[in-house]
This record gives C-alpha cells, sequence and structure tokens, in this order.
C-alpha cells in the first residue's frame, strides 16, 4: 500500500469515527489518571480517536522501516545490474583477470560465471540491446571485425588483447600505421602482430633492416627472404654469414631446411648454396639431409658419396638408395626421394 494512500484512508477513517462518537453516541468529557498523573478532561471522541492515532504512528513507522529495507535491497540489485553490465562488457572485449564484486545472491552465480567467460558476439550481431554500454561495445567489436578502426582507449585494453591486435592490424592495412611503426616499438604491440608485420616488411625492406628486426623473425618471413636472393625485383645479395644467423634464429624440421635449399635453387648460386648448407649441417645435425640433397641435386654425387660414408650404414637411407641408384646409371630426379 502506498503511503500517501494509506495517510488519507487513516485520517478519513479517524474523522468519520470521532465523528459519530460525537454526533451520536456522547459529546462528554472525560479525565484520565495514568500512574497519579491527571490528564485534562478530553472529549469522549477524542479519546476514541486517539489510540487510532497512535496505531497510525506506528503502522507508518513499520512500513517505513521496511520500505526503506526494500530500497535499500533494489539499490544493491541495481548496483548489482550495473556491474554485471559492465561484466559483461569486459567479456565480450576479452578482457583478463575479470574480479566482479556482487551483493546480491542471484547475481553473484551469474557474475561468477560472465567473469570467467569470454562472450564471442555471433557473426553480424545487429541486435539493439535495452543498454548503451553494451550496444557500444557491440558497435566497435562489428566494426572492427568489418576491417574498422575504433577508438579503443576508453576500455584500456593490455596490448596482448585480441581485439586490441585486430584493431592496430587494421590501422597497419589502412596505412595509418606502418611497418616500421610497429617494428621500432615493439613493446606497445604485441608479438604475434609485429612477426605479421615483419613477414610482410622483409619483402622490400633493405638488407640492415632485415637484421635490425629479426628478433622478429618467422619461418614465413624467412622464406620470403630466400625467395628475394638474386630475384629479378626487389633483389636482396646475402652473405652465408647473414644467412646463418638468420636461420640461427628459427628452429627448423629437415624437410624445412630442404625446402629452404629447393627456393634457392632457383636463384642462389651453386657454390654459395652448397656451402650454405655445408655451414649449416655443420652448426645443425638435423641441415644434414638438405646438405645431401643440396649435394645430390647440383649432381655433386663424389661429394655426397663422401658424406654418407662418414655415416653408419643405417643413417640416411633414401639418400644412399639414391645414390646406389647412381652409381649403377639410373637417373632419378632426386625430389622423389624427399
Amino acid at each position: 500500500m502506498h503511503l500517501k494512500k494509506y495517510t488519507i484512508a487513516s485520517f478519513l477513517l479517524m474523522i468519520l469515527c470521532g465523528w459519530y462518537v460525537y454526533a451520536f453516541i456522547t459529546q462528554e468529557s472525560m479525565s484520565i489518571d495514568i500512574f497519579g498523573f491527571v490528564l485534562p478532561p478530553l472529549s469522549v471522541a477524542a479519546l476514541v480517536v486517539l489510540p487510532m492515532i497512535l496505531l497510525y504512528i506506528a503502522s507508518m513507522l513499520h512500513m517505513s522501516f521496511y520500505a526503506l529495507m526494500g530500497v535499500l535491497k533494489l539499490r544493491k540489485y541495481e548496483k548489482d545490474h550495473e556491474k554485471m553490465v559492465d561484466s559483461i562488457v569486459d567479456a565480450y572485449l576479452g578482457k583478463e583477470n575479470r574480479s566482479h564484486s556482487f551483493k546480491t545472491q542471484k547475481y553473484q552465480l551469474l557474475g561468477s560465471l560472465v567473469d570467467n567467460a569470454t562472450i564471442f558476439p555471433t557473426t553480424e550481431f545487429h541486435a539493439e540491446v535495452d543498454n548503451k554500454k553494451i550496444n557500444d561495445v557491440l558497435s566497435v567489436i562489428n566494426s572492427i571485425k568489418n576491417g574498422e578502426v575504433a577508438d579503443l582507449r576508453r576500455y584500456a585494453l593490455i596490448s596482448s588483447n585480441a581485439i586490441i591486435i585486430q584493431n592496430e592490424r587494421n590501422r597497419y592495412k589502412k596505412g595509418m600505421l606502418s611497418a616500421e611503426d610497429i617494428l621500432n616499438s615493439p613493446n606497445r604491440y604485441d608479438v604475434s602482430l609485429c612477426k605479421e608485420v615483419y613477414a610482410d616488411f622483409v619483402k622490400k625492406a633493405p638488407l640492415h633492416a632485415i637484421e635490425k628486426h629479426k628478433s622478429m623473425l618467422t619461418k614465413e618471413a624467412l622464406f620470403a627472404i630466400l625467395s628475394r636472393i638474386n630475384a629479378d625485383s626487389n633483389t636482396l645479395v646475402v652473405s652465408n654469414e647473414i644467412l646463418i644467423s638468420l636461420f640461427k634464429e628459427m628452429k627448423l624440421t629437415s624437410s624445412e631446411y630442404i625446402d629452404a635449399s629447393r627456393k634457392l635453387s632457383r636463384s642462389m648460386l651453386p657454390e654459395q648454396r652448397m656451402k650454405l648448407f655445408e655451414l649449416l649441417s655443420n652448426e645443425d645435425e638435423v641441415a644434414m639431409e638438405a646438405y645431401l640433397f643440396t649435394l645430390f641435386d647440383l649432381e655433386m654425387l663424389t661429394p655426397a658419396k663422401e658424406v654418407l660414408d662418414a655415416f653408419s650404414a643405417d643413417e640416411y637411407p633414401r639418400f644412399r638408395a639414391y645414390s646406389s641408384l647412381r652409381e649403377c646409371g639410373k637417373y632419378f630426379d632426386i625430389k622423389l626421394f624427399i
């Protein structure tokens, strides 16, 4: 019941009761003795109304107390609702180390689940949510997914956040950031983005710049560099010493070393290529098969046999089989044996 309506109804009832007693029952007055203290004479009608007034005051205090408790409880729910919105926004943004404190039991359960989850909006999610914060973050996420650039400073995201990485990638693709801007400030950008940019950067960059940022080297970038050696365009002239330093940045498998030799076969001078993989095999045993492949690919059969003879008979069986076939006058492409 609303307090105003209750007050109006109570006063009407008191007035009617007092009027009825005064008009139809008695108009007399009487005194009341309370513990020896005699009150002034009061109309009987007033004495009838007085307990009603006291009851009204007591009931008003009772209802006001519980109304205040209800308001305080409602405020807790409203605050928890705001925290839940923040929790959902943080989950959409993929923030780490989230921990929102909820006061109400129902929100505590839901909040705990949301704080330990990452929420991904479905593709092309355009539904209008009845909350500005959530609508704003969904709009930002969709625009970044569509290749646009958004201002994310208000969300205080770290550089390794997936949305930040994609946003910076969009800036790079739109020409708002250059490769040098990113590579010269590796602490400001996530390492995955730096390596991705470096893979593009090495396709046209000069050798000194490639060496400067070689800590961002990836296998993709390494093979892009190899494809430029003595190429018709964007040519690189690289010594074996520098190439070895680049190879050392990577942990390649035997097949990847062979792929590198195959790529270099198109443009590198045979002598340099052979020497390169000899040095690499001395540095890393995993590169030995690539060295053998290079020797056979260059028709250096005698040096290849000498290398094989230095190992036990059960090692490098594919190359031993190829060597035996060549000794018998049979010619096969070495690529069939790798």
